[in-house]
């Protein structure tokens, strides 16, 4: 995290109001970006956003190291959805099974990044479990390292490469269901 961001994480800290709206135009794109990316754009995703900055600005003084504000905002925020999620559909779908049908072929990043380019992007990740989408959005979407979005997550570094294989592996097949070419 950059230095400057910590500063004014550590401003928010000790109640300076002004550092609050630095802080909120450095990271809100992104925490938009992945709350979309997990419920679908609109104005679901726009509340949630705003549930995210809330618990932001009550939590924010128990962060104990400003250089990992980056992650524990996206778990905050990957909490505020998994809790939409739950009271949407009553129940978690939580999908942590291997893969039975074994490694797929092609799976690089381009070709994700290569077929999320050829279809609508929240029609494709709606496709997807919410522990999936999860690993695409901060993956691809957002360029988290592995170790990062197992952080986030609360999962190992090979749980999040399971989840990005198993991912890819439905997006092409959601592809192949559309009749996209190849």
């Amino acid at each position: 995290m950059d230095p400057a961001d910590e500063l004014v994480v550590v401003r928010c800290q000790l109640g300076e109001r002004d550092a609050f709206g630095p802080l909120i135009a450095r990271w809100h794109r992104p925490v938009t970006t992945f709350v979309a990316g997990m419920v679908g754009a609109g104005p679901r995703a726009e509340d949630l956003v705003q549930d995210v900055w809330v618990r932001v600005l009550r939590s924010l003084p128990r962060l104990n190291d400003p250089a990992v504000f980056p992650a524990w905002l996206f778990t905050l925020a990957r909490r505020v959805v998994l809790d939409d999620l739950r009271r949407t559909y009553r129940r978690p779908s939580i999908d942590d099974g291997a893969d039975p049908d074994g490694p797929a072929t092609g799976d690089s990043e381009a070709d994700v990044a290569r077929l999320l380019g050829r279809v609508d992007l929240d029609r494709a990740l709606a496709t997807l479990g919410a522990d999936d989408r999860e690993a695409v959005v901060l993956f691809h979407l957002l360029d988290l390292p592995i170790d990062d979005v197992a952080a986030i997550a609360g999962v190992p570094p090979g749980t999040v490469k399971s989840r990005l294989h198993r991912a890819r592996r439905r997006l092409r097949d959601h592809l192949d269901d559309q009749g996209a070419p190849r």
